[in-house]
């Protein structure tokens, strides 16, 4: 099978289904997993491994072969009963499927604690994405400075200036609960099509704009769940 370059690429997300260029669908649950392949195939090919089961891949990701070859089974024929999975074509396919091809540059809002680290986060030695830019409050004291690694901070009034003439449609929204609205909708009106929101609201937006939520607090309280039913 020819892997294309944008057979499969994502649209959108919806509530339990991927749109593809393909105009099928594939499951949420699938697409959350995907960036999972993609590692693991690098990983493979790192060290060698020319063709893996699915029971390697679902032992290296820690789920069953069955859910691995029910997710590869939206994309076509990846491989063939009793030969495995290509390694290097299947990367290549994943890194395609994810635009992982060409930088993609990203834009952060709110330098706090979480802001901070996540600009210290070396994206762009693990996955070909960089953040470019951040921004705070006009009256933040690093407003006008830069990060070590010579990331500009600006002012939150300059987002439509500085996003006029940038390849950016990407953005990281670490901004509190009350403001996030009111900034995603300023970082909608600039341009940006998708979202990495640590806040934890949910945010009213165009449907054409891709948002994914990362709620710590819900994450850690399910993980203390699961950890007292065992």
């Amino acid at each position: 099978m020819i892997f294309s370059q944008t057979f499969y690429k994502i649209e959108r997300k919806g509530c339990d289904f991927v749109k593809t260029e393909k105009n099928s669908s594939i499951p949420r649950a699938t697409a959350k997993r995907l960036s999972l392949y993609y590692r693991i195939f690098k990983r493979f090919n790192a060290e060698k491994i020319e063709k893996a089961s699915s029971k390697q891949i679902a032992e290296a990701i820690g789920i069953d072969s069955a859910t691995v070859r029910r997710d590869f089974s939206y994309f076509g024929e990846l491989g063939r009963r009793g030969f495995g999975y290509d390694v290097k074509k299947l990367m290549n396919f994943f890194a395609d499927l994810l635009n992982d091809n060409s930088i993609t540059n990203v834009m952060l809002v709110g330098v706090g604690n979480m802001g901070h680290a996540l600009l210290h986060y070396r994206f762009h030695e693990r996955n070909k994405m960089k953040i470019v830019m951040a921004f705070d409050m006009d009256t933040h004291p690093e407003v006008g400075t830069a990060t070590p690694d010579g990331i500009p901070i600006y002012g939150i009034s300059q987002i439509k200036e500085k996003l006029k003439n940038a390849d950016v449609k990407t953005a990281i929204l670490t901004v509190p609960s009350i403001k996030a609205q009111e900034v995603a909708s300023i970082l909608v009106e600039a341009g940006i099509k998708g979202i990495l929101s640590f806040s934890p609201v949910h945010l009213h937006l165009p449907k054409d704009v891709v948002v994914q939520y990362v709620d710590l607090t819900s994450e850690l309280q399910t993980l203390l769940y699961f950890m007292r039913k065992e």
